[in-house]
């Protein structure tokens, strides 16, 4: 009997503790858990503290300096991909203020016929009903680079520099009459004409022409 009531003692006294540590465990948890949320939190501060998200305010006053009509016709887009490498400050003691980057640069360059220039001499119907067109000259309308594609692959600053802060901008404004000159260089202006023409043909003889010829001025 005796040996009985020392058992029943002992698993009283196994639950009672499994039931003060189930309590305690709780307690533990409860507990740091708000700390593990205010370390959270105080990692996000320190977080935005060093990498602040920028804030873009732009000014409500908008200006607009000049509205013009436009009679374009683009006919012919290029889109062009170039590495242009910029520096400042090289030399003997390139490593203390030099400044060197490397630019990827994306760029798009159209091309087409101003039709504003067409004059009323430009247009004229021959005895036979053809139609008799004298095209401006094509042109580049457009060179631009594209942003979200363009970027500084790698930069290199001196030890007693911070850098050029003109400098990306010089790249860029190179950037872009490079990838000018390679569309040029390619023929755009060529094709350009050409594509108008055919563009101009196509709605002529839709229009019911029985021909369309194009002259030089």
């Amino acid at each position: 009997m005796r040996k009985y009531a020392l058992w029943t003692l002992l698993a009283v006294v196994v639950i009672v503790l499994a039931f003060m540590i189930y309590t305690l465990a709780i307690g533990v948890r409860e507990t740091t858990e708000p700390l593990k949320e205010l370390r959270g939190v105080i990692a996000t501060q320190i977080s935005q503290l060093f990498h602040p998200t920028p804030t873009v305010m732009p000014d409500p006053v908008t200006i607009v300096h000049e509205v013009q009509e436009l009679a374009r016709l683009e006919t012919m887009q290029y889109t062009v991909e170039k590495v242009i490498i910029a520096e400042t400050g090289q030399g003997p003691f390139g490593f203390l203020f030099g400044d060197r980057l490397l630019l990827v640069a994306h760029g798009v360059v159209i091309a087409g016929v101003d039709l504003s220039k067409l004059e009323a001499e430009d247009l004229w119907i021959d005895n036979t009903g053809q139609v008799v067109m004298r095209l401006p000259e094509s042109e580049i309308f457009i060179t631009s680079l594209d942003n979200e594609k363009s970027y500084v692959y790698d930069r290199d600053t001196g030890l007693l520099t911070h850098g050029d802060v003109t400098l990306e901008a010089t790249a860029r404004m190179a950037a872009e009459e490079e990838i000018e000159r390679a569309a040029l260089e390619d023929g755009i202006l060529a094709q350009a004409q050409l594509n108008a023409e055919n563009y101009l043909y196509r709605m002529m003889r839709s229009l019911g022409f029985p021909d369309v010829i194009f002259v030089e001025k």
